[in-house]
């Protein structure tokens, strides 16, 4: 990502401000892209102060649908991999034990009555429940979650904080991506939207927009010249990078990927993304990062 670190503009936009029409971002008429893949990143606290990083994918293909639960380091060995979706491998409801390091490690998940919308991740109607050495770790889901909490808290289980530091999202389809994201604990869920499109100015140029609540908070002409830059912009009262790397739309039509990355920082940092932030370790960090790969279909 260091190339596209490499420019910045200290231009923002405000979206909590009230904007002219000609701000405002037409996309209803577009059909979004399809989600393959969501990953969320949760970093969680245990009572007794040691971090933990749970990561959360929820996938779709051609064989079907998929969920993978890594902890830590990722070791293949502490990796849950259910099949959500097959009457022959699946297992929509049960629990797992694990251990991660000197820890012990339980999942708890029901997605027998789970609701999807085009995506592979649930939005409805199902829980999944981490706990790490007895302690309720992560809660994911909207109905039956409480139940679960409740059958497994006892007086004495303890509850870690955890909260979502990472999303990142694989699409794939026409140029036009849209999601959901909230920026941090306290703000509301906003509509993110990405499109690329073709201006008539004499000779055909793509123009890439990026909205938020349907408010333009950038727009690039003349794309193929411009396939790598940042802009920054203001909601919920942070301070939000937006960087996008479309370089292999144009030049690599194989892969045909993107990469677009919104990061969260402290306005008294005038610095985009420090170098020396990379080699932090995880719990030093702060903020929030939403990161989307985009391919075309040819």
């Amino acid at each position: 990502m260091r190339d596209i670190i490499s420019c910045f503009s200290e231009n923002a936009v405000n979206v909590s401000h009230s904007s002219c029409s000609s701000n405002v971002c037409s996309t209803q008429s577009l059909v979004p892209s399809l989600k393959s893949a969501v990953t969320g990143v949760y970093q969680v606290i245990l009572s007794n102060g040691k971090y933990l990083l749970i990561r959360v994918t929820w996938s779709k293909n051609q064989t079907g649908e998929g969920l993978a639960i890594n902890f830590g380091d990722d070791d293949p060995l502490t990796c849950f991999n259910i099949k959500t979706n097959s009457r022959i491998f699946g297992k929509k409801k049960g629990n797992r034990v694990t251990e991660s390091g000197h820890s012990k490690i339980e999942v708890f998940w029901d997605l027998s009555t789970a609701e999807y919308h085009t995506g592979p991740e649930p939005v409805d109607r199902f829980y999944v429940v981490v706990v790490v050495d007895s302690e309720i770790s992560l809660v994911l889901g909207r109905v039956g979650e409480k139940n679960i909490v409740k059958k497994l808290k006892t007086s004495t289980t303890k509850v870690a904080k955890s909260s979502l530091v990472s999303r990142q999202e694989h699409c794939s389809g026409n140029t036009h991506y849209s999601t959901k994201a909230r920026f941090c604990d306290t703000g509301i869920v906003h509509d993110v939207s990405i499109r690329c499109s073709v201006e008539h100015q004499g000779l055909k140029h793509p123009v890439l927009s990026v909205c938020v609540d349907d408010k333009n908070v950038i727009r690039v002409k003349r794309l193929q010249w411009n396939f790598r830059g940042n802009q920054t912009f203001f909601v919920d009262g942070l301070l939000v990078d937006l960087m996008w790397d479309v370089h292999d739309w144009f030049f690599k039509p194989v892969s045909s990927s993107a990469v677009f990355m919104f990061r969260t920082r402290s306005g008294l940092d005038s610095r985009l993304w420090l170098e020396e932030k990379l080699l932090q370790k995880e719990h030093d960090r702060a903020g929030f990062s939403l990161l989307i790969y985009a391919c075309k279909s040819t």
